[in-house]
């Protein structure tokens, strides 16, 4: 069983590039959950309508619930409240469905905290889907975690993980995603110019990065420049773009897209916004990136930790971007350097590479299972 939230595309793209690997590779049968909707349907749609208009409406006010419970402990009495919200209707879930494992995507602690509570045997997983920490990903009753970077997993052991519950794989991608080959037909079937240098913008699955029409208007001025401008599921946002796009010939408009990774191979240089997955789609492509306005909160936190390693730079304004941008394309140099950084960050296989560990770890399990029951029963029979 994967658990997983609809807030933000991320999470959900986890867990499907979960379950495609466990299902045709290991031919497991997998169970996806969304269980805050599950459990609280109607305030799930309140949180997730408030989610997408913090980025634009009150950023603040999401990053001081962020960083407020960042270094939450698990043994407070808040804690348990906080963590507790789901376990009921996750224990009815459970004894309809009786899974093996529990994988969770997104940071809930329902789980471990039921079975701090009732001794629920099921092993749990964690898969860490941002470059950076939050103490809601941590709980002393998770089996195992998977997470992005050695520098993740340190920060781990030194917030008290043993080290030997942690595996450092990447970020798992969906098994179509990978670099390819640039060539004549792939610039035909998006309209682009092989002679131009591309700029990839995407404003996020939900079209929330900010000031995109200014900032597209400045770069699409640069020399031998063409925009790919990426919509996500913003619709008016779609119609103004494709608006600007009739009238500027260098730069093309898609809406949401399912085939990144063709588009991030033609794009020598990318502007978005800091998700964990973007990031991870990025860096597998090894294609430079320019973060914008970066919102508090584990955006900003990504962003500040890409650019730390030399793999993005950050930009707080348009002025910032346009600069950025015309510098990574007529400075070959740096952006070598910055290709360079990101391929240092790659994991490849992560998916594959998560699933079979939670197989060996469920078949050591059972088997260390099974040698006690026989320990007890030899016991037994010695005795009686």
């Amino acid at each position: 069983m994967i658990l997983f939230a609809s807030y933000g595309e991320g999470h959900i793209q986890v867990s499907n590039a979960l379950r495609e690997r466990f299902e045709e590779d290991e031919g497991c049968e997998v169970k996806l959950v969304d269980l805050f909707a599950e459990a609280y349907p109607r305030l799930n749609e309140l949180t997730k309508y408030i989610y997408i208009k913090s980025y634009t409406l009150f950023p603040k006010l999401y990053g001081w619930s962020y960083y407020s419970t960042r270094e939450m402990r698990d043994d407070t009495w808040f804690s348990a409240w906080f963590h507790g919200w789901g376990t009921g209707k996750l224990r009815r879930i459970l004894e309809r469905e009786r899974p093996d494992a529990v994988v969770n995507t997104f940071p809930t602690l329902a789980m471990p905290e039921l079975r701090r509570r009732r001794g629920v045997p099921i092993p749990i997983f964690n898969v860490l889907t941002d470059y950076v920490l939050h103490a809601r990903w941590i709980h002393p009753l998770i089996d195992r975690y998977y997470v992005a970077t050695d520098d993740l997993a340190a920060a781990m052991t030194t917030a008290g993980v043993p080290e030997q519950r942690i595996r450092v794989t990447g970020i798992p991608l969906k098994r179509a995603f990978r670099p390819m080959e640039r060539g004549k037909a792939l610039y035909a079937k998006y309209g682009l110019d092989p002679a131009r240098r591309t700029v990839l913008i995407m404003a996020g699955s939900y079209g929330v990065l900010q000031g995109l029409r200014d900032v597209c208007d400045a770069l699409a001025a640069l020399p031998d420049a063409q925009l790919a401008v990426v919509c996500g599921k913003n619709e008016s946002l779609y119609a103004s773009m494709r608006d600007m796009a009739e009238r500027t010939p260098n730069v093309k408009v898609f809406g949401f897209m399912k085939e990144m990774h063709e588009l991030m191979s033609l794009a020598d240089t990318m502007v978005t916004k800091p998700g964990g997955i973007t990031l991870t789609e990025a860096i597998q492509c090894e294609l430079p990136v320019v973060l914008l306005r970066p919102v508090p909160g584990q955006e900003r936190d990504n962003a500040e930790y890409m650019a730390s390693r030399g793999a993005a730079f950050v930009a707080h304004d348009d002025g910032q971007v346009e600069d950025i941008i015309r510098s990574l394309l007529e400075t070959p140099e740096r952006r070598r350097r910055a290709v360079q950084a990101m391929a240092a960050l790659k994991r490849t296989q992560s998916a594959e590479r998560i699933v079979r560990d939670i197989l060996e770890a469920m078949d050591d399990r059972r088997s260390a299972s099974v040698f006690t029951e026989e320990r007890r029963r030899v016991s037994s029979e010695r005795y009686s």
